[in-house]
């Protein structure tokens, strides 16, 4: 058994993390560590968790971690990883990152969006996890850093057309919509249940700081600079993802030219499924999975092609990539823990 370890169980993402490694066969939960909730049960702070995980939290001490873990998740806000993670790299713990601390190979772009880094030597060797773009380098990696949600929902769609150069990358439009749950579990204004019911509202308009994240993989894909506006949206729900992208073909498209590159791109990977003609992305359709949904719709009378994409915030964009990650490191089933039925409603 593959012994894992949380730390900062208790958040929305580390939660999630906690419930799809329970259900992992080749997975022993042996430590979850808590700042706030040190010392009390998991399914005390977690109800639902009764019955299924009988783990205490526990104060950090990274020691102990690498003494009880093989590999670490860290689902921590930004900047605490970083003070942490050399520690655990250095006794030779595998670390998966869910916050944005490992995500940028050039510190000086990760700083121009959060704050200066005291890792930068380890920025070279972490990989970026979007597991489906990158399982090769994914496989002999030791340190990934976990693509945010927005990025997964927007690159997973693009990656394959910009590779193939579909597109003009001048044109790119991405409006994108969360649940709330994306804000985290910390109580905030913006979140609270009456400023956000019944309302829908933009924000951090063309400033948010995913924005960096994908221009810096896209770049990478397409070997020249790519800018793109992007502006996220906060949904009354509590969890769900949806990304709509609008971009100019650089020729002539057919929709079956769109398919042939969708299938070519993620035949071999079972978590990207592409919508039927017909029908389009919806995030009752993935909640709760590790699917992302792709559709798309070729805007002949305006030369557009309108890309849609759906996750689950928590699974697809945090939790679940991250659990992806891991399989996909250790040798193991890239779906191992992650083969969840839909609900049908």
């Amino acid at each position: 058994m593959i012994r894992v370890g949380i730390v900062g169980a208790t958040g929305y993402a580390g939660a999630e993390l906690v419930r799809i490694l329970s259900g992992h066969s080749q997975v022993e939960l042996t430590i979850l560590t808590s700042r706030q909730f040190a010392g009390v049960k998991f399914d005390d702070i977690y109800p639902a968790m009764a019955g299924c995980v009988n783990l205490v939290c526990q104060e950090l001490a990274v020691e102990k971690v690498c003494d009880s873990a093989d590999v670490v998740f860290t689902a921590l806000p930004h900047q605490l990883p970083m003070t942490l993670v050399p520690e655990f790299v250095k006794r030779k713990v595998r670390v998966v990152d869910l916050s944005a601390d490992f995500r940028f190979n050039d510190a000086a772009v990760y700083e121009s969006a959060y704050q200066p880094h005291t890792a930068k030597d380890l920025l070279d060797k972490a990989v970026y996890g979007l597991s489906e773009i990158y399982f090769e380098d994914i496989r002999s990696a030791n340190l990934i850093g976990n693509p945010g949600c927005y990025p997964t929902s927007v690159l997973l769609p693009l990656i394959p057309l910009v590779k193939e150069g579909l597109l003009d990358l001048n044109t790119l439009i991405v409006d994108s919509k969360s649940g709330v749950s994306g804000a985290g579990r910390s109580v905030s204004l913006t979140s609270h249940f009456c400023e956000a019911n019944e309302s829908l509202k933009a924000y951090k308009v063309a400033v948010h700081r995913h924005n960096p994240e994908m221009e810096a993989i896209l770049s990478r894909e397409a070997n020249q600079p790519v800018k793109l506006t992007f502006v996220p949206h906060l949904v009354p729900m509590s969890r769900g993802m949806l990304t709509t992208v609008y971009a100019t073909p650089v020729a002539a498209l057919k929709p079956e030219d769109i398919i042939h590159c969708y299938t070519s791109a993620y035949a071999k990977h079972p978590f990207i499924r592409l919508c039927a003609k017909e029908r389009v992305p919806d995030t009752l359709h993935v909640k709760g999975t590790n699917f992302c949904d792709i559709g798309f719709k070729l805007d002949e009378r305006t030369n557009r092609l309108i890309l849609i994409s759906a996750i689950d915030n928590l699974v697809k964009g945090a939790a679940g990539q991250a659990v992806q990650n891991m399989n996909i490191m250790l040798g193991l089933d890239e779906a191992a823990g992650l083969s969840h039925i839909p609900y049908p409603l």
